[in-house]
């Protein structure tokens, strides 16, 4: 889902990093610490909340306005590459330019963090991997570890320091998984509906009940047509009253999404808006907790 040259590259990915961080595809000016450099700015922010000032971070994609399925890099993007001591992509086929990028900076070196390798997820039988995992909690304790573990080996002096930050980071998490499972004692399984499986993870971890024909979900993903037919039976979910909640990606809107959002509405179904990257001014914990709050008051 990528394609990279030199100097400009388009690619199609599906994320993005947080406010101190670089712009999409810009470098940060080179400062004290370990050159760190993150896909998204999702990741970005995490590496931050682990390593604190110890650590420089250039996360390439962190435009909250940018369409997440389309990226184009730079010169500076790969300088970056080329000089990182640990990079994190996420895998899974949703950020395949990080790994072509770092061969064409020609750094064989860095330490690369796979979050879908880390996380395990694997693709159910006879379906698609849902590569969103940074919307799975238990993902995102396992990468926190294997943070604390890579920093570590690269700066022992902190390693100390990198380990009390990944357990507490690894606690609030954990608060969010109690959230959920609260959530779960009382939606009574309730069906959801989806434009894309962006929040599949965390809305399955709240007991709800995906009822999407995959195909709605998985042309929009691709950015291809949503047949006559099924068009029709996603938008039947909101007339039905078989759904008590609509998560739509408002990072990749269009015609056929709009009309399911406008469906939603005029049968007075919650809709929740989500993203693929960090909001302004969010940090992961609390943008995290806003989505499940959302998804709370969607149910009440």
């Amino acid at each position: 889902m990528a394609g990279v040259a030199a100097a400009m590259v388009l690619v199609t990915a599906c994320g993005s990093s947080s406010g101190d961080e670089a712009a999409a595809g810009t470098a940060s000016t080179p400062k004290a610490g370990i050159q760190v450099v993150a896909s998204t700015n999702v990741y970005g922010d995490i590496v931050k909340q682990i390593a604190g000032d110890k650590v420089e971070v250039t996360s390439i994609i962190s435009d909250p306005d940018q369409d997440p399925h389309s990226y184009e890099a730079n010169t500076q993007t790969q300088l970056s590459l080329s000089k990182a001591k640990v990079v994190i992509e996420n895998g899974g086929g949703y950020d395949d330019f990080m790994d072509k990028m770092l061969k064409s900076a020609g750094n064989t070196s860095a330490k690369v963090l796979n979050v879908v390798d880390i996380s395990g997820q694997k693709a159910p039988a006879g379906g698609e991997l849902n590569e969103h995992v940074w919307y799975d909690f238990p993902s995102m304790e396992k990468l926190a570890a294997q943070l604390a573990t890579t920093l570590s080996e690269v700066d022992s002096a902190n390693g100390s320091t990198y380990s009390a930050n990944a357990a507490a980071f690894t606690e609030k998490v954990r608060q969010l998984e109690a959230t959920e499972a609260s959530i779960k004692a009382t939606s009574n399984s309730a069906g959801a509906a989806i434009t894309e499986p962006v929040p599949v993870y965390l809305l399955t971890a709240c007991g709800l009940v995906n009822k999407t024909p995959e195909e709605f979900s998985e042309a929009i993903e691709e950015g291809t047509d949503v047949p006559a037919a099924v068009l029709q039976e996603t938008l039947g979910l909101f007339s039905s009253k078989q759904v008590k909640l609509l998560a739509y990606n408002e990072q990749t809107s269009g015609p056929e999404t709009q009309k399911v959002v406008d469906a939603a509405k005029a049968k007075n179904v919650a809709v929740v808006p989500v993203t693929e990257t960090l909001p302004t001014g969010k940090d992961y914990l609390g943008w995290m907790t806003g989505n499940l709050e959302a998804i709370r008051s969607a149910l009440s």
